[in-house]
């Protein structure tokens, strides 16, 4: 990509970031509002009518003496209007921040729920190709840009141009010919710093993305933490960390020594300005006749809008940053939804169970365009039918059980439920009839009993303890001191892969859906737990319809019907007995696995 197309993006970026910062701050206008007025009227009050005040004291003084026994009658009244401006002026800033944090709370709520929509809703496809870690800490900088950018705005930008305006307004009547050469400092100052803004933009952007990928590496190394152990791969991970860590201090040093190229360029800028100001003010009374206190007004004003300015740098490096933090995550909400309901899309509706995949084509995304997993794959699975999908690894077993939940959506075909398709009814009605158990159990940081409920919410206690009784896992949970209570720690790293297995098959047993998927789903289990476990997931199957992927061909051998699947086709379809004697692809595997081909080999 061009540099060119390469900022027009970035500015495509940043103008999105901005808008929906925007739609999240016009859901508080009142706060909005006080925030702007309440920025405005502080630095009016406190910087501008403070100075007049005081220039018309100073005048009152440079006029005549004012005898001991007087001052309260000539300069009361302006000690009052400064007690007055000043106490305003301090409401005003209270209420200014009492403004900022009803924003901020309410846009870290909108945000983040706006993130975790996002998030949940995508495709399969579209977090295997991501860290984990990085989507957190997209989440995170996002928040942060926003809070980070209404600081910035209410307390930097909105006194920065009501600066500008009061000194132009207030000053132009008295001193004209100051007025209009301080303008054009000014305006050759904001063309110098946004022009070099606009160079520092994409830096930020490239900082904040290196920053993410550092934070997706140490996730990933810290969650897979045993394997990195277990293989002594610790210098590995290291070494990969500190490319990461080395790439985003690379970004955030090209970051800075733009910022500091800006920071030194505008320094000089207003220098420059606050000379012709003194020189101005040093000859203002000889030249134009202007009295002391309207002199004071001047470079007060001059001096404090200067120092406004010359916060610019670390204001735009404010803005910079916050929006740089913002905008990867900006672009994941700019993303199509890969799988996504029709605007009409309808509750899934199961009587019976009955599942027919016809003429299904589909490649994953990252494949290239002859490499399809289903080209043109038709199979019929009566209600009630308990079918075994087997085949080499790699065939499309579980990517066709993916397909029937919509973690992917086919390119052509449909796949039908009693009827119905399932690109047209919602996904979560979908899931909700289907019980899924896969190859690794899929366990939160939660008790064990929200664990087993999870599919299922309302269940009673009694209910729970049925389950797990059932998937032979309540003989471990019992000996646990907190029972059903443990809490399983993250992916249930607490318990054996067998117990979490079993856990995983509980919530199956008491979800009672009509259609069953087990994908692997006894693979981690001792020959022991197995058995006790395949009793139970054999009352379960009863009178539902289900699909068992499976490598260990004896977990399938008593289903109703086999379905071999090789490079995406259905080689051979049958029940176990029909292909062991047919001498075809299932007949080897199980030859192969049990042993037999030993026995011809002795013959």
């Amino acid at each position: 990509m061009s540099q060119r197309s390469t900022a027009q993006l970035d500015k495509a970026v940043v103008h999105r970031t901005l808008w929906r910062f925007w739609q999240v701050t016009k859901l508080k206008p009142g706060a909005a509002f006080l925030a702007v007025f309440t920025s405005v009227a502080y630095v009016t009050l406190l910087t501008y009518v403070n100075t007049w005040v005081m220039s018309l004291i100073v005048d009152r003084v440079q006029k005549s003496p004012v005898p001991a026994d007087q001052v309260w009658q000539v300069f009361g009244g302006y000690v009052l209007a400064l007690l007055a401006v000043n106490a305003i002026g301090q409401a005003c800033s209270k209420l200014q921040d009492y403004a900022v944090y009803k924003l901020e709370i309410n846009g870290d709520y909108q945000l983040s729920r706006l993130c975790f929509d996002t998030l949940s809703n995508q495709s399969m496809t579209f977090h295997t190709g991501r860290f984990g870690g990085s989507l957190v800490s997209q989440t995170t900088r996002f928040m942060g840009g926003y809070s980070a950018l209404v600081d910035v705005v209410v307390y930097s930008l909105i006194p920065t141009i009501a600066s500008v305006i009061a000194t132009i307004v207030i000053l132009a009547p008295i001193v004209p010919s100051f007025v209009v050469v301080l303008a054009l400092m000014l305006v050759v100052y904001v063309i110098v710093a946004t022009r070099m803004y606009q160079r520092i933009v994409p830096l930020s952007v490239e900082t904040s993305a290196a920053q993410n990928k550092l934070s997706g590496v140490l996730s990933d190394a810290v969650t897979n933490i045993l394997a990195v152990k277990t293989c002594g791969r610790e210098d590995f991970e290291k070494q990969l960390f500190n490319e990461a860590d080395t790439q985003a201090m690379s970004a955030a040093n090209r970051s800075m020594r733009a910022m500091m190229q800006r920071g030194f360029t505008t320094s000089g800028l207003i220098t420059l300005i606050m000379l012709i100001t003194s020189i101005f003010v040093a000859g203002g009374n000889a030249w134009f006749g202007i009295s002391a206190g309207t002199l004071v007004m001047i470079f007060t004003y001059t001096y404090q809008l200067s120092m406004r300015f010359n916060y610019i740098n670390s204001m735009m490096q404010r803005i910079n940053r916050a929006i740089g933090d913002a905008a990867e995550m900006t672009k994941i909400l700019d993303e199509p939804r890969l799988v996504e309901d029709d605007p009409d899309a309808k509750p899934l509706v199961v009587t019976n169970g009955a599942i027919d995949f016809d003429h299904l084509r589909f490649a994953y995304l990252d494949a290239t365009k002859d490499d399809k997993v289903f080209e043109d794959l038709t199979l019929h699975i009566p209600a009630g039918q308990r079918v075994g999908l087997v085949g080499r690894s790699g065939s499309g077993k579980t990517t066709l059980t993916k397909l029937l939940l919509r973690l992917s959506d086919v390119q052509d075909g449909h796949i039908y439920v009693d009827g119905q398709a399932i690109s047209h009814a919602t996904q979560q009605s979908l899931r909700r009839q289907i019980a899924y158990v896969p190859q690794e159990a899929l366990l939160f940081h939660r008790s064990i009993k929200d664990n087993i409920s999870y599919g299922r919410p309302d269940a009673s206690d009694e209910q729970i303890r049925e389950a797990a009784r059932q998937a032979n896992a309540l003989e471990f949970i019992d000996r646990l001191p907190a029972g059903m209570d443990t809490m399983v720690g993250e992916r249930g790293v607490k318990l054996s892969g067998g117990q979490r297995q079993r856990i995983a098959i509980a919530r199956a047993i008491l979800t009672d859906a009509p259609i069953l998927v087990l994908d692997e789903a006894t693979s981690a289990l001792d020959s022991e737990s197995e058995a006790l476990v395949q009793d139970a997931l054999e009352n379960l199957m009863k009178g539902r319809t289900t699909l068992v992927v499976a490598h260990r061909l004896s977990t399938v051998a008593s289903l109703d019907r086999i379905v071999v699947l090789s490079d995406g086709k259905i080689v051979e379809d049958g029940t176990h007995t029909q292909l062991a004697e047919a001498d075809g692809e299932y007949s080897k595997l199980w030859n192969r696995q049990t042993g037999a081909f030993l026995d011809t080999d002795d013959k």
